[in-house]
Order: C-alpha cells, then sequence, then structure tokens
C-alpha cells in the first residue's frame, strides 16, 4: 500500500512540473523569414553555374552567419561568387565576406549594394538547459533531390526546410563549444540556425554525428559561445533575448488567472466594505437614537418648566386681579403676570410640537455617516485622474509579456481623454479599447498598440508577417487616412478604418509587451520625487 502511494506522489509530482517549452509554429516560421541559401557560384565561364550550397541567417538586415566550411572553396578561387538566395521574394543578391573564423567554423557575410534587406533573427540570451525542444531550419540537398529540382532551380526563392528534435547538452567538439541536439540536418542545412521553443538562435548547425546506420543520430551546432564573441569582435552587437520562452496560450492562461484573482479580491473588498458600512450604520443609528431620545426629553423637561412657569404666572395674574379693589395699583402686575403666562404656555406647546421624533432616524444616520466619509474615515481616494492625461511613463511588465526580439525600452507618450497621442496621433475605439494598427514601410512586423486608462495600461501585439502578408497589410493601410486628433467622433471613424486590417493578422501575435503607466509632470513620476 505504502509504495502505491509512493508511485501515485510521484506520478502527480511529476504532471505538476514544467515541461519544457515546445517549438510554436509561428515563431519558426517568422524566424525563417531571415533564412537563405548561401550558393557558391561559379562565374568563370560564359553561364552563371551553382556549384554547391549550405545555409545561413541574417544578424542584420544586410549581414548574414553561416559555417567557414561553406564557403570555403570561395575563398580559395577568385571565380567563385558568395550568392545569397532569401526565401521570399524575387531579389537575390551577393555577398562579401567579413570576417571568417575556421577555428570554430564562423563566417560574417556582407550582403552587396544594399539590393537585398533580411529580417534579422535574435539570440537566445543561453541555452535552455531542461531538454526542451528545438528546430533545425535550412535547406538540405536530400530534400532538393528527393523534389527532383536541378541545381539550377536552388536560384529560386523557397521555404527553407524546418526539422524539430530536442537538446541534448552542450560539449567541446572539435576544439569549439556545440550544441548536441537531434533535430535532423543534412548537406546544405550547414550554417543555418538551431532555433529553440520562441524562434530564437542557439546556434549555428555544422555537423552531424556519423551513425554507421545503427546508432541514433545526433548532430552538432555551434554554439552561442562561439558566435556571440565572433560577431562582437567584428563590430556587430545583435538582438539578444535571454527572457524565459513562454507560449502566447500560457500568457493568456495567466491573464485570465489574473483577471480571476482581481475579481476575487476586487468582491472580498467589496463584502469587506458592505460590513465595514453596515457596521457603520448600525454604529450611526444607535447614536442617532441616543441623540433623538436626549433632544426629546431635554425638549420635554423645558416645555415642562415653561408649563411650570405659565401656570404660577396665571394664578399670580389671577390673584392679583382678584384684589384690584383693595389695590388699584396691582393691575399693572397682573397684566404682567398674565403676559408671562402666555408667553410661557405658547413657548410650552412650541417646544412639544417641534421636538424631535424617530422620522428623524434616518436623516441623522445619513448626516453621521457623511461626515465620516469627509474626515477620511470611510471613503475611498479614486488614485488621482483615472483618464491618464498628460505625459506617461510606461514600463514593461516581463512576466506578463512575451518577447522574442522586440526591444523592450520604456515607453513616453502624451495621452488625451479623447485618444489623442501626443497631440497628432489619434486612436480609434475598437471592441471597447483605445487602439492603434501600425503598418511600417520598412520592417516586416504589424504593431497592435492598445492603451487602457482606466488601469495604465499599455500592450503591444506584434504580428511578425511573410513578405506576401506584408504587402496585403500595407495595401490594406493605403486605403484610409486616420482622421486628426480633435475631429469629432474621430474614435469610432478610426475603429471603422481598422478592422479591415485587423481582421488580416493572424489569430494570435508572436510578441505581447504589457507596460505599467505612471503620470510625469515636472519631473515627478507617480507623484514621488
Amino acid at each position: 500500500m505504502y509504495r502505491i502511494l509512493s508511485i501515485l506522489a510521484a506520478a502527480f509530482a511529476l504532471a505538476l512540473a514544467p515541461s519544457p517549452a515546445s517549438a510554436d509554429a509561428g515563431d519558426v516560421d517568422a524566424a525563417a523569414r531571415g533564412v537563405v541559401r548561401v550558393v557558391l557560384i561559379d562565374s568563370s565561364g560564359e553561364e552563371v553555374v551553382p556549384v554547391t550550397h549550405g545555409s545561413g541567417f541574417a544578424v542584420s538586415p544586410t549581414r548574414i552567419v553561416t559555417n567557414a566550411h561553406v564557403i570555403r572553396e570561395a575563398l580559395l578561387d577568385d571565380t567563385l561568387r558568395i550568392g545569397i538566395v532569401p526565401s521570399e521574394g524575387d531579389a537575390g543578391g551577393f555577398a562579401t565576406p567579413v570576417a571568417v573564423s575556421p577555428s570554430n567554423d564562423l563566417a560574417l557575410l556582407e550582403i552587396n549594394d544594399g539590393a537585398l534587406r533580411l529580417p534579422p533573427l535574435t539570440l537566445a540570451g543561453g541555452v535552455n538547459r531542461n531538454m526542451g525542444e528545438v528546430s533545425a531550419v535550412g535547406y538540405p540537398m536530400n530534400v532538393d533531390l528527393a523534389q527532383g529540382l536541378e541545381i539550377s532551380d536552388i536560384f529560386r526563392a523557397q521555404p527553407p526546410v524546418k526539422s524539430r528534435g530536442f537538446l541534448s547538452g552542450e560539449r567541446p567538439s572539435r576544439q569549439f563549444d556545440t550544441i548536441l541536439h537531434t533535430a535532423p540536418i543534412a548537406r546544405g542545412n550547414s550554417g543555418g540556425p538551431l532555433l529553440d521553443g520562441c524562434g530564437r538562435v542557439l546556434g549555428v548547425n555544422s555537423f552531424g554525428a556519423d551513425s554507421d546506420g545503427s546508432d541514433a543520430e545526433f548532430y552538432f551546432a555551434v554554439s552561442l559561445r562561439e558566435l556571440l564573441p565572433f560577431l562582437r569582435e567584428n563590430g556587430m552587437e545583435p538582438a539578444v533575448n535571454a527572457l524565459p520562452c513562454r507560449s502566447i496560450d500560457e500568457l493568456n492562461a495567466a491573464e485570465r488567472a489574473r483577471f480571476e484573482a482581481q475579481r476575487d479580491e476586487a468582491q472580498m473588498r467589496l463584502e469587506a466594505r458592505e460590513a465595514e458600512l453596515s457596521e457603520a450604520r448600525d454604529t450611526a443609528r444607535l447614536q442617532a437614537q441616543i441623540e433623538i431620545m436626549d433632544a426629546r426629553e431635554n425638549a420635554m423637561a423645558i416645555a415642562m418648566v415653561l408649563l411650570l412657569i405659565g401656570i404660577g404666572a396665571g394664578y399670580a395674574a389671577a390673584q392679583l386681579r382678584s384684589g384690584l379693589a383693595d389695590k388699584p395699583e396691582n393691575g399693572n402686575r397682573a397684566i404682567f403676570a398674565a403676559g408671562i403666562a402666555g408667553a410661557a404656555l405658547i413657548g410650552t406647546v412650541l417646544v412639544w410640537v417641534t421636538r424631535p421624533g424617530f422620522s428623524e432616524l434616518e436623516e441623522r444616520v445619513a448626516a453621521i455617516l457623511g461626515e465620516g466619509s469627509e474626515n477620511g474615515g470611510t471613503g475611498d481616494d479614486p488614485g488621482g485622474d483615472l483618464a491618464g492625461d498628460g505625459t506617461l511613463i510606461c514600463t514593461l511588465v516581463p512576466e506578463r509579456s512575451r518577447i522574442t526580439g522586440a526591444r523592450s525600452d520604456d515607453v513616453e507618450f502624451d495621452w488625451a481623454a479623447d485618444g489623442c497621442v501626443n497631440e497628432r496621433t489619434q486612436y480609434g475605439m475598437v471592441s471597447g479599447e483605445w487602439t492603434r494598427v501600425f503598418v511600417p514601410d520598412t520592417e516586416a512586423a504589424v504593431s497592435v498598440n492598445v492603451y487602457d486608462p482606466e488601469t495604465r495600461t499599455f500592450r503591444t501585439e506584434r504580428y511578425l508577417l511573410s513578405r506576401a502578408d506584408m504587402e496585403d497589410a500595407r495595401a490594406a493601410r493605403r486605403t484610409y487616412d486616420p482622421p486628426a486628433c480633435g475631429v469629432s467622433n474621430a474614435q469610432i471613424t478610426l475603429g471603422e478604418q481598422q478592422s479591415a486590417l485587423l481582421a488580416l493578422l493572424p489569430d494570435r501575435p508572436n510578441e505581447r509587451l504589457v507596460y505599467n503607466c505612471e503620470t510625469k509632470r515636472d519631473g515627478v513620476i507617480g507623484g514621488e520625487q
């Protein structure tokens, strides 16, 4: 029995343990846009003839990393040129070696004449130690042969081949650091990237282990420990992202849990507030009852005193009036006494009639509770202007974000309650959110920016699109001119204009950057120096 319980407990612990992140197809596709075929071309004759090819990937719009052995022949033969064939579009180009390091099998190429610009890949900050899934991307020759492609067909843009496997560890091999993995590669894959689950470069695929047709097959990639110093020594500072790799689904689940926790917390605060108000109302009611009873008793006592005075004065007036025959001088005294008696009796009636009644109870309770709120006893501080007017400084919240390559700098902008940013850029209202879609002419990404004035949360969702999809997005963007700030119903108009463009985007973004914003006034952020 104890053994069975132990086994069940171990299985439960394994179920709860975090599983390795699997590769996201969208991220691998986005990275593949910057993967190229590196072709050695014989230009010695009348015709341009491809000799062999490998793979490479962009680390800047015009610079490409590949293996040194891919271009080795071109370094020894000046009749060979290095051609670059991108995965998309019609434009190819030629490249010149910038740096070659045979000792760790790395080479850096520069595309000539700026004829071709590529979306650069982002490098991972380190190797995932949990044996996670990885992807190899490149142009294996055996796939070309299986497709029946001729050697001349490699000049045509084609999507690279993607294969999946698992990380098997880091180890020195052939005098340099390599990553061991099981994502299949073949001749032609050399120089292509090995990607983690978020499409970030872990290494440069270089060679495979000799399996002799029987053993399990393993493959080697030049590690980041070799690649990063090589790039920096040659004046390159590539994009590096060391944040944990989490999927959009994981972020969405975390956001739902966060929303539910906030909702439960708000419900608890509401219940506590109601209990506090109920207790305060009971206390105020008791206080009002005591005040009313005290006031009634005081009024009745005053009325009784006035009544006794009236009776006494009336009796004195009657006695003085009955003795007028004997003492005529008592007439004025009798009139004075009668006046006092009348005034006292009138006062008695007025005090009795105007004494506090229990019908005033609720009014007094409200007055008591109102005084407590004014003095800060039960009132809530709204915490400033929820519209967020003024200059905002927005700081990234890494635990709520997914970044594979975008910059994560602080964001500063001026926000107005009508959705105008920096007094010139109008935001539209889409599904109840202030939204602006940005489609750049140079970068292969569409950004959807959303700002929530109530929570002061700024969110950017980035879609890394193919060349064809970017052209469709740019065409949709050219169909409308956003209204200027201050135009009547500008936010509604822009929201309608953006709807067709938003419909072209995939179901989920590749990246999500979430920022918390605070107001900035006269050098003060959030009210603190």
